[in-house]
């Protein structure tokens, strides 16, 4: 019997020319198919004349499904995971059953292609050596401003999604906890026919948002520079980080104590790894 796999298959997140041929060829030979929206996959399979059996995963079924999923693989059938748009799991259903499968010991295969998070970190002109990508924020403002709040300090650059009806509300709350001068990006409807790209301050962006009503429709990216440290800042970041490895040391290799204390102050691991070298 074959062995059994599940492919997770990135689709289009607009314009279905970023469809893969291989994404197109596994979802076309896969003996089954589980889609977000089974609608929206139809339609998907439609424009590439692929016929297949699709079936739902979603938020609210998910956890039910693991188990035959898993007894399918165990069969030895070859299965196919998509969202609605864009990379399974990044801001979408599949975190239960992939993680399930992969502690079962199934093989599970990525078929990469369209991501809305890495097309709109190649073009916003924010620093993406390190980034941290949030997903949606909470529906409220208290929560969000809660959120936001815990990013304030935030060196790296912050990715977020967002709907239509909150990007208003949103940026209102960026402005709120993280300042009128804190640079950002707002991308609307990538990949799309009316894809647009805004770039400013936090003040500047809400003042152009209630001025153009076009500009608040549409699925959004906004990705959010980090804090500038100032040099005393970095100094002092810089005397925590020592102290963190000179304990770490104690107990750890040199490139592992590194990790760890890149983890711990959201400093590169190349310049720990070298502040650790220099206190060995």
């Amino acid at each position: 019997m074959k062995q059994g796999i599940l492919y997770c298959v990135a689709t289009p997140i607009g314009n279905l020319a970023d469809m893969t041929e291989r994404g197109k060829r596994i979802l076309a030979e896969v003996d089954k198919i589980y889609a977000e929206d089974t609608r929206v996959t139809r339609g998907l399979l439609t424009h590439f004349g692929i016929q297949n059996t699709l079936a739902s995963l979603h938020d609210h079924n998910e956890a039910d499904r693991v188990a035959s999923i898993q007894a399918e693989l165990e069969q030895g059938m070859q299965l196919a995971l998509v969202s609605d748009a864009g990379t399974p799991l990044i801001s979408d259903p599949g975190y239960k059953l992939v993680h399930a499968l992969g502690e079962a010991g199934h093989k599970v295969v990525p078929i990469p292609g369209a991501s809305a998070l890495i097309a709109a970190l190649s073009v916003a002109g924010l620093p993406t050596d390190r980034f941290v990508f949030e997903g949606f924020l909470p529906a409220k403002s208290v929560s969000r401003r809660k959120c936001l709040e815990s990013v304030k300090d935030e060196p790296r650059t912050v990715v977020y999604y967002e709907s239509s009806h909150r990007i208003a509300d949103m940026l209102d709350d960026v402005v709120a906890t993280l300042g009128t001068d804190r640079r950002m990006v707002i991308l609307r409807e990538l990949t799309k026919l009316f894809e647009s790209i805004y770039r400013g301050t936090a003040g500047e962006l809400v003042a152009q948002l209630a001025a153009d009503t076009n500009m608040s429709r549409g699925e959004f990216v906004v990705v959010i520079a980090g804090k500038v440290l100032t040099e005393d800042q970095e100094q002092l970041s810089a005397l925590r980080a020592d102290s963190i490895l000179a304990v770490l040391l104690e107990e750890l290799p040199v490139r592992q104590a590194a990790a760890l204390a890149a983890r711990l102050t959201g400093l590169p691991k190349n310049q720990l790894y070298k502040q650790a070298l220099a206190l060995e």
